[in-house]
């Protein structure tokens, strides 16, 4: 691995949380711009990532052999060229069985407060290993995984530098790729340059789209702050599809019913298609949907109402959308540690 990458992947996670916050936009009250990005990435207090840690996240994150078939990494699904997403309208998991959900972007997953479209998961260790050990994704039982690495020298040498004294165990291998995961952040967009002051960063059609964003479209009231998300979940009216539960799966409150997470909008031109089921391929389907309030309306959220929308209002609030996108973050592939072949798991 070029050490020069994982420092620069260091340096990225000071520079995404300063290089706006040190141009914050003062509000009446002097406080910062709630819009801009906050001073420092989030991470726990026993997983800070650092170079090492980062480096063994990053080859395991792309390493197939972490799947049962051999042929599937974390970044099949989350794929930096895609978004840090799939393309597809709903996952392809284990032998290419076609599975419920979209995949969502990995970009700014670090500022989630609890993650999932249905939040089953609370934070990025605790969310790493379930996609490996489930048998519909990529069908690796975690004690296969712990014998696959423990038998590949390179890995084990990467583990102890990464986690000195803690061996090769679930623990480590979650707390490395969610240790890569928080490098993957936004970059400064045109909409983080115009709020930073400068006028020109975006079309005068994309600031009446924001104006439309906070008023009659009534986004904000969901696609809250830096990230664009409340980290709350919400029955927006999706027509049925047999994935009626959401949030109510694990949290049984009727509102919760059909209530699936509110996605960042960070990167969004990048991540079609788009809704926790892929049914739409475009941003102006996404504003129509939510301009006649929805489809399903069993259940509704109390935000969820039509929205009167002109046509033009409409072609505003995509322009600004739009610009919530900044340049790709730049990705290099690690050098895989050298190992035995993997006999691949049997389908179940």
């Amino acid at each position: 691995m070029n050490r020069k990458l994982i420092a620069g992947a260091l340096a990225g996670l000071a520079a995404a949380a300063s290089l706006v916050a040190g141009q914050v936009v003062a509000t009446e009250a002097s406080k910062p711009d709630p819009w801009l990005r906050p001073a420092a990435v989030p991470a726990p207090a026993d997983n800070v990532p650092n170079a090492e840690r980062i480096e063994l996240g990053r080859a395991l994150f792309f390493d197939p052999r972490l799947s049962g078939s051999g042929m599937i990494s974390c970044a099949t699904c989350h794929n930096p060229s895609l978004g840090w997403s799939d393309g597809q309208p709903t996952a392809i998991g284990h032998m290419s069985k076609r599975l419920g959900r979209a995949t969502p972007t990995i970009v700014n997953s670090a500022y989630n407060t609890i993650q999932m479209w249905d939040g089953r998961k609370a934070s990025l260790e605790d969310q790493a290993l379930g996609p490996i050990g489930d048998p519909n994704e990529m069908a690796l039982p975690i004690p296969q995984m712990l014998e696959r690495l423990s038998a590949i020298d390179g890995y084990r040498a990467m583990f102890e530098r990464a986690y000195p004294g803690q061996g090769v165990t679930a623990e480590t291998v979650a707390r490395a790729i969610a240790s890569f995961e928080r490098t993957v952040v936004s970059s400064t967009s045109p909409f983080d340059r115009w709020r930073a002051g400068d006028a020109t960063a975006v079309s005068d059609a994309a600031k009446r789209g924001f104006e439309v964003f906070n008023g009659k479209g009534n986004c904000s009231a969901c696609h809250q702050g830096f990230n664009f998300t409340d980290n709350g979940f919400h029955n927006i009216g999706i027509k049925a599809d047999g994935d009626a539960e959401g949030r109510f799966a694990h949290r049984k409150v009727k509102v919760l019913k059909g209530a699936f997470k509110t996605p960042t909008l960070r990167e969004i031109a990048l991540t079609a298609p788009y809704m926790r089921n892929g049914m739409y391929g475009t941003l102006e389907e996404v504003v129509e949907h939510y301009d006649r309030g929805g489809d399903d309306l069993s259940n509704l959220s109390p935000n969820m109402k039509p929205l009167g929308l002109s046509a033009r209002e409409k072609a505003d609030l995509v322009d600004f959308m739009k610009t919530l996108t900044g340049a790709p973050m730049a990705i290099v592939l690690p050098q895989l540690p050298p190992g035995p072949a993997s006999a691949p798991t049997a389908s179940r």
